[in-house]
């Protein structure tokens, strides 16, 4: 049998010839065996001969576009069983090449990662075709923000082999206030060819001619796309309690200092008074408050029930109570209130949350709080009415709140709505995966009647 050439995922055929040499009429049974019987068919499996007469059968290769299928040459056997003289059965040998191809199929978990300064991700790459590949690891950015280091760099791939790549993504310099940047990049898997050793195989004393090697097809991946979220080093709520402590300790000085200064300046002044007023009394002087005494009873009294000391009748103070509490009735019809919506929902589906405001009433929202205690991965959009409020991805946060000075305000009938499409339920404090995603917010503010 001539030696065949086929590719995976594709067709070839070659024909075998079956000749009667006997005497009687004769029934052969044609079978395939060896390593490439489980993608080789004949037709026909079965022929019947008369004596002197031959015919030819079709093999036909169609091997599988795997790994499993190594390239290079394979033997090939047919088996040629006589029905009536089974001890006269024959094998005719001959050889397939499987021709090579490469494919690598490139992963980046996770695609999202946030720090200051750097992350890691880890790069999973699998050989996909059928020859030994050595891959080598490159990473794109758009500017050069950002660099980005595998370890190992370079990795030598049997077919069908797997292996796990750590990529570190560290940015140029930091950020100190600001915002959160964006920082978009690529990784891509190259690949350089091994040769694949092939052996000669010999039929009589005939040795087939050996073709010149095939150029593998190659199945260039896609690069795999990966973003890192740089955070600033002060976020703004840091911002804002340092200017209230300036602020503070500005008042301090202008302010506060001074009075305490000036308040023990007088105490001290009273006390050497006092200090003066024992001596003289000591020395003979008339007794304080008698009627030679300069102060005489013209003088004002310090005790608890004087009129004008600190603590006394004639002073005023503000009793404990005099406050509201939350979600207490204030005037003109209007309440503190708030309102939970839960939404659950299962992978690849959207759940909607809502809360509407009930007629009769607008509700002013001044705070926002969203619990993604799974820690879930996909999108949670927060509108109220017909008006969009943020689109937040969940991977990124497990519990996050928003306030308003102002508060926002949603009229009568309208909904409060949370839409949340889940990508990936996460893992809560129990340890075991959940099976869908689970989201909490909770708004509040003040409702109050609609106006008339």
């Amino acid at each position: 049998m001539p030696t065949v050439t086929v590719s995976p995922g594709g067709t070839a055929t070659t024909t075998l010839t079956v000749r009667n040499d006997g005497d009687i009429v004769e029934a052969y049974t044609l079978e395939v065996v060896g390593d490439c019987a489980a993608w080789s068919t004949v037709e026909p499996a079965r022929v019947s001969l008369y004596p002197g007469t031959s015919e030819t059968v079709t093999l036909t290769f169609t091997p599988p576009r795997s790994h499993e299928v190594k390239a290079g040459e394979t033997p090939l056997a047919v088996r040629v069983l006589p029905a009536e003289h089974p001890e006269s059965v024959v094998v005719p040998e001959g050889t397939v090449t499987v021709e090579p191809f490469h494919e690598l199929r490139t992963e980046l978990e996770p695609r999202r990662r946030r720090g200051w300064l750097g992350a890691r991700f880890r790069t999973a790459v699998q050989n996909k075709g059928n020859t030994p590949v050595d891959v080598a690891f490159t990473g794109k950015q758009a500017g050069e923000e950002l660099r980005l280091g595998f370890t190992p760099g370079q990795k030598r791939l049997e077919p069908g082999e797997s292996a796990e790549i750590r990529l570190k993504v560290r940015a140029a310099k930091l950020i100190w206030f600001g915002e959160p940047v964006s920082w978009p990049f690529e990784v891509e898997a190259a690949e350089a060819e091994v040769p694949v050793d092939t052996v000669e195989a010999e039929a009589g004393d005939k040795k087939p001619v050996r073709p010149e090697p095939a150029q593998p097809e190659t199945v260039r991946p896609e690069p795999v796309p990966g973003e890192f979220l740089q955070l600033p080093v002060l976020p703004k709520w840091l911002l804002i309690v340092l200017a209230a402590l300036l602020a503070l300790l500005l008042a301090w000085f202008a302010l506060v200092r001074p009075a305490v200064k000036s308040t023990a300046k007088q105490a001290a002044t009273e006390a050497a008074q006092e200090e003066a007023a024992r001596g003289g009394q000591q020395q003979g002087s008339p007794t304080p408050g008698g009627p030679d005494s300069p102060g005489g009873n013209q003088g004002q009294g310090t005790g608890p029930d004087a009129p004008g000391t600190p603590g006394g009748n004639g002073g005023s103070g503000t009793g404990p109570g005099a406050g509201t509490g939350p979600g207490g009735t204030g005037g003109g019809g209007t309440e503190q209130s708030s309102a939970t919506i839960d939404v659950e929902t299962n992978a690849g589906i959207e759940g909607v949350g809502t809360y509407k405001v009930p007629a009769g009433k607008v509700f002013g929202i001044t705070d926002i709080v969203v619990a993604n205690f799974q820690g879930d991965e996909g999108v949670l959009t927060i509108s109220f009415g017909e008006r969009k409020i943020t689109t937040i991805a969940l991977e990124t946060f497990r519990n996050q709140d928003y306030h308003w000075v102002t508060p926002i305000q949603v009229p009568e009938n309208a909904t409060v709505t949370a839409a949340v499409t889940c990508a990936k339920p996460g893992t809560p404090a129990t340890g075991t995966q959940a099976s869908g995603c689970h989201q909490v917010i909770n708004v509040s503010g003040v409702l109050s009647d609609l106006a008339r």
